[in-house]
């Protein structure tokens, strides 16, 4: 939706395109955005035999870009996504304009206990009882929150893996994660030519913040923004601050369209 550059958004995991949606919106009076739902998430398809690791989203993101006939979008990305589009750039020529990324996985180690528990006994969680399964999930996604989900909020992001293809698509994304994805890109970090803004929740427990100083050492020029009383998810805990942060970095990047009177108009969205 929206007209102006365009700024493309990329969610994480267990997350959708849900999470960025309210920023979309907001930005769309000066920007063209673009939502998408990674394969084996949200309302895109969970069907088994659809491979959801990393080298897929990265070549899927590359694909979808140019779908879209996008010439160097601005680029949004949160944890998983930050990969995908890490790899979508040094990997497979998509071309951004910037690229602000939001407490991403893209240095070893990552993965949270759970996450590492549940890659090495798949089988045995995707079995689970689904009441069983849903308690953890919950408890699991409430811990990506510094200051605590509402209930409205954690309905939303446990919502798309319950029932029978949610649960097994849940752990099947989990049994496809493979750090080998990040370690294959990480050294070529010193080759990234575009504007890039590193952005972090300093509560983060998913993903420490000093793997935002880290990343911020291995890109040349990259600039760095810690938020106070956020943790992995920035975008719940301090909308304000993070919204204020990216609307900053995006109309620093060059022109926007200028503010339009009344409701945006619809567009190609995904």
């Amino acid at each position: 939706m929206g007209s102006g550059p365009d700024v493309v958004f990329c969610h994480g995991t267990p997350w959708s395109s849900r999470l960025w949606g309210p920023y979309a919106e907001a930005l769309s009076d000066q920007f063209r955005v673009h939502l998408w739902d990674m394969p084996g998430y949200g309302q895109s398809s969970k069907l088994r035999d659809h491979r959801v690791s990393l080298d897929v989203q990265g070549e899927l993101l590359t694909d979808l870009v140019s779908h879209w006939e996008l010439q160097s979008p601005h680029v949004v990305a949160h944890d998983y996504g930050g990969a995908v589009a890490l790899r979508a750039l040094l990997l497979h020529g998509c071309a951004f304009a910037s690229l602000a990324l939001v407490d991403v996985v893209a240095l070893a180690p990552w993965g949270s206990d759970f996450f590492r528990l549940v890659r090495d006994s798949t089988e045995v969680f995707s079995a689970l009882p689904s009441s069983v399964h849903e308690g953890a999930l919950r408890a699991y996604i409430a811990g990506a929150s510094q200051l605590g989900l509402t209930p409205g909020q954690m309905q939303d992001l446990v919502s798309p893996w319950l029932g029978a293809d949610g649960q097994a698509a849940f752990y099947r994304q989990i049994a496809q994660a493979d750090q080998a994805y990040t370690d294959e890109i990480q050294d070529l970090y010193s080759r990234l030519d575009l504007p890039v803004l590193v952005v972090w929740g300093k509560n983060d427990t998913w993903i420490p913040v000093d793997r935002a100083h880290l990343l911020i050492e291995r890109i040349p020029d990259a600039k760095l923004k810690l938020i106070d009383g956020a943790g992995h998810l920035v975008q719940l805990d301090q909308p304000v601050q993070l919204a204020t942060t990216l609307h900053g970095w995006l109309t620093s990047q060059g022109s926007v369209a200028p503010p339009r009177r009344g409701r945006p108009r619809s567009g190609a969205t995904t």
